[in-house]
């Protein structure tokens, strides 16, 4: 074989990264992978291109994904753009009438079809729901106290129409299943009283996982994944484990109401949680079909480690 016929070195890093990925696509095909969508790469053109492809790849070797998207600086911009103004209680967006049609109107409409389109141009086959389609989310209002430091009397925060997942009714997503059709959730349920809810992404991801008993839950995220008290990114841990870096303070911030859903998805069933940083091109693949990964893994203390028996 000549000089120009020898494969260059790109070429052999795409072959084996082929091969290393063949047993975990054998291992999980047919299961299901619930990936939450978020963070600031939702805004970068080609992140969401790159998302697009992933998914639809996943798709194609025999996974069923089922996507939930967020969308909160996009709410916050449209918001500001209507002049209407957004006030934070603990963290959380005071949802009333008028900011909840924004909402509806971003998450439902703008970000959930674009994301549709997406997966679309890359040659997938995408459906736009709510939590209101199909009865997909059953969602009760969000109920936050907050305790007055100087008089340590706790008090009950109004949010509006904030929500929390009360039930997933996953009849459709079953059906969507057994199509080639992957389903892009908006994180907005209704209410046993009728009225409309704005729900946290993350924790419509995990209830959703929960339901359907998913093989993984994905959180993309603005952060590599679980950091450890030096700040080093820590690649596996089990929920042991994860409960003692929050009860040690190691888990802080943000992360905690991330690392929480975590929790209640492997309680409810799934096998295992990825935390990944979404700005990573194909960091999908990177995590889901390579030995070593590039995000953490978060399982069970029981379940089996498949991941290192299938590279052993």
């Amino acid at each position: 074989m000549n000089d120009s016929q020898t494969p260059s070195p790109e070429l052999l890093a795409t072959a084996r990264t082929l091969s290393e990925a063949l047993p975990y696509m054998r291992r999980f095909s047919g299961q299901t992978f619930v990936i939450k969508y978020g963070g600031h790469a939702m805004g970068e053109s080609e992140a969401a291109r790159s998302f697009a492809r992933d998914v639809v790849l996943i798709k194609q070797v025999g996974i069923n994904p089922v996507v939930v998207h967020g969308g909160g600086p996009q709410i916050g911009a449209m918001l500001e753009r209507l002049n209407i103004k957004s006030q934070f209680l603990d963290g959380l967006r005071v949802t009333d009438r008028a900011t909840l049609e924004v909402v509806e109107m971003v998450l439902s409409g703008a970000i959930n079809k674009e994301l549709v389109s997406a997966i679309g141009d890359a040659g997938g086959l995408a459906i736009g729901l709510s939590g209101k389609d199909g009865r997909l989310i059953e969602a009760r209002k969000l109920r936050r106290t907050q305790r007055d430091p100087d008089s340590n009397i706790e008090r009950l925060l109004d949010l509006g129409f904030v929500g929390e997942p009360h039930k997933i009714n996953p009849e459709l997503l079953y059906t969507l299943r057994e199509t080639r059709t992957i389903p892009v959730i908006a994180p907005v349920g209704f209410g046993e009283d009728g009225e409309t809810y704005n729900i946290n992404a993350d924790s419509v991801a995990g209830a959703v996982a929960g339901a359907l008993r998913a093989a993984k839950l994905v959180m993309l995220t603005d952060v590599p994944g679980i950091l450890d008290r030096d700040k080093k990114l820590i690649p596996t841990l089990t929920v042991k484990q994860l409960r003692a870096l929050l009860a040690e303070g190691v888990v802080t911030g943000g992360m905690i109401p991330k690392v929480e859903t975590c929790l209640y998805a492997l309680e409810a069933g799934v096998q295992a949680v990825h935390i990944l940083d979404g700005r990573v091109p194909h960091v999908l693949l990177l995590e889901l079909f390579t030995a070593h990964g590039v995000g953490t893994m978060i399982r069970n203390e029981a379940a089996a480690d498949f991941e290192s028996g299938l590279t052993s």
